[in-house]
């Protein structure tokens, strides 16, 4: 299946590099100093994939340290990477991290497996022991009240340096997989602070009355995510709508139907239909007009809900969502129902990091599968779909008033991570990982997004662990074994997590 083109591109982090040595090395050991800088530039070729590299290069004493902070104080960072290079006192690193505030991962990556004990010199064995100082960084950093992660593993070249006396390619051994693997994910999870910050959330309409644990604070959404709230009415969208032209509506027609499977009826629910022409046609020109409200208010990701008296306009438009809110969230702007703030949060950071993101909560259990059904009735992430997503008519949404077209799908099977994001009691966000397996199996063919997920022990274990976390009841699916991933991203957040 082809992807919809995102609406708003991610930001990504701006990544500060910098390597240390002792000065005093460089006249006594010929060739180190220019050996360490060619690492450097590896690593920082290697960053750049992940985002805009600012290598600051070497770093040898503590006039140095303090120019190096500012200099990417300049240059506005989000992630520090310190490659310890050789050994350098931890005077010559600290002034940095005190100057400039952004989170520091340490690299020891050690550019052999192992050293060739009969040919090493000191100066080949300087370019080697990178693990000698970190001991000296984090007592210096924890001292100071610096917070601090490590990378340990090998460097990862795929050729070795003319000067070394020793085979350096070691781009394909596991221990320098792993480390990239760690790098990356840090990389990518300050993608996710430096978007959030820069992000603009739409709050249409209310939350659903009653249910408590999606009433959250638009200050403390701010305080703690960076992201800004946009309040959005009903008729923002409604001016919107009055704007959309015939051809704006044949060109979502095509785009539901290159995307979308039309049901017929169901045959186990009476309310579940084949969409009716007036259905479909209205469900599309509704996508219309949300895309057009959202790139009017520069939106990153959007939560709604509406309830309105009986035969109300609004309340007929808001009938019309689920289409164009799946569209949306697979376009890069996640939408949440019932004025769920918290869960699109957790849904635009799965999008951030290309895991996905679909709206679910629990829908039953299938004791003899030892499964969880999680979904909703909209909206889906398209590109995480086990085939094309159905559409059906409903003659109306469970619990909620109005009619219209809804999405029927399952995410892809494999593994998978359900990121919760809920509020604790002292007004502190929390975010609830999980990983675990999607299974293909029978889903209800009543209108809903539906998968089957199998996580570690039996159901009632899984639920027990879950539900005494305080969970919101909504959680966003993403694709993938991604709890490294998400620790890491509450880690630069500075929110609090729990892997369940």
């Amino acid at each position: 299946m082809s992807i919809i083109e995102p609406i708003k591109p991610v930001k990504k982090a701006r990544i500060g590099l910098y390597s240390v040595g002792l000065k005093a090395y460089w006249n006594q050991f010929e060739g180190l100093k220019e050996r360490l800088i060619l690492y450097g530039k590896f690593i920082e070729s290697k960053l750049a994939e992940f985002g805009e590299v600012s290598n600051f290069g070497l770093v040898d004493d503590e006039v140095s340290a303090r120019t190096a902070g500012e200099w990417m104080n300049a240059r506005n960072v989000d992630i520090i990477f310190c490659h310890s290079a050789t050994y350098v006192t931890s005077a010559c690193v600290l002034p940095v991290h005190q100057i400039c505030k952004a989170p520091v991962v340490i690299l020891n990556l050690q550019p052999t497996p192992q050293m060739n004990y009969l040919k090493t010199t000191t100066g080949e064995w300087l370019a080697h022991c990178g693990a000698c100082p970190v001991p000296e960084y984090t007592n210096a950093f924890n001292r100071a009240g610096i917070k601090y992660r490590i990378v340990n593993g090998l460097l990862g070249l795929d050729k070795t340096p003319v000067i070394s006396v020793t085979e350096e390619n070691t781009a394909e051994r596991k221990e320098a997989i792993r480390a990239w693997k760690e790098i990356g994910e840090w990389a990518r999870a300050a993608t996710v602070k430096r978007t959030l910050q820069h992000s603009r959330f739409g709050f249409l309409g209310n939350n659903y009355s009653g249910m408590l644990d999606m009433y959250s604070d638009f200050t403390m959404a701010q305080a703690q995510m960076g992201i800004h709230v946009e309040l959005l009415e009903m008729c923002d969208l409604d001016r919107s709508l009055k704007s959309v032209t015939p051809n704006e509506i044949k060109v979502k027609r095509e785009l539901v139907m290159e995307f979308f499977e039309i049901s017929g009826d169901s045959p186990s629910d009476r309310i579940a239909k084949k969409p009716t022409e007036e259905q479909m046609v209205w469900a599309c020109k509704i996508a219309a007009a949300q895309e057009k409200m959202v790139k009017e208010y520069d939106l990153d990701a959007l939560s709604y809900y509406y309830h309105g008296s009986m035969d109300n306009d609004y309340e007929r438009i808001q009938s019309g969502f689920i289409v164009g809110h799946s569209l949306l969230t697979a376009a890069g702007i996640p939408c949440a129902g019932e004025g769920d703030l918290k869960t699109a949060l957790a849904m635009k950071i799965c999008d951030i990091l290309g895991t996905g993101g679909s709206f679910s909560e629990i829908v039953a259990v299938d004791y003899d599968r030892e499964t969880i059904i999680l979904g909703h009735d909209g909206p889906f992430h398209i590109s995480i779909s086990n085939g094309k997503p159905i559409l059906r008519g409903m003659g109306v949404y469970h619990g909620k008033r109005g009619s219209g077209v809804s999405v029927e799908a399952n995410v892809v099977s494999g593994p998978v991570t359900t990121l919760g994001v809920s509020q604790t009691g002292d007004g502190k966000m929390k975010m609830i990982i999980s990983e675990a397996e999607a299974i293909k199996a029978q889903i209800l063919m009543i209108g809903n997004t539906q998968t089957h997920i199998r996580f570690n022990g039996s159901p009632d274990e899984y639920m027990d662990r879950w539900f005494m976390e305080a969970p919101t009841h909504h959680c966003s699916m993403s694709v993938g074994h991604n709890a490294s991933l998400f620790s890491k991203t509450a880690d630069l957040l500075g929110i609090n997590k729990v892997i369940v």
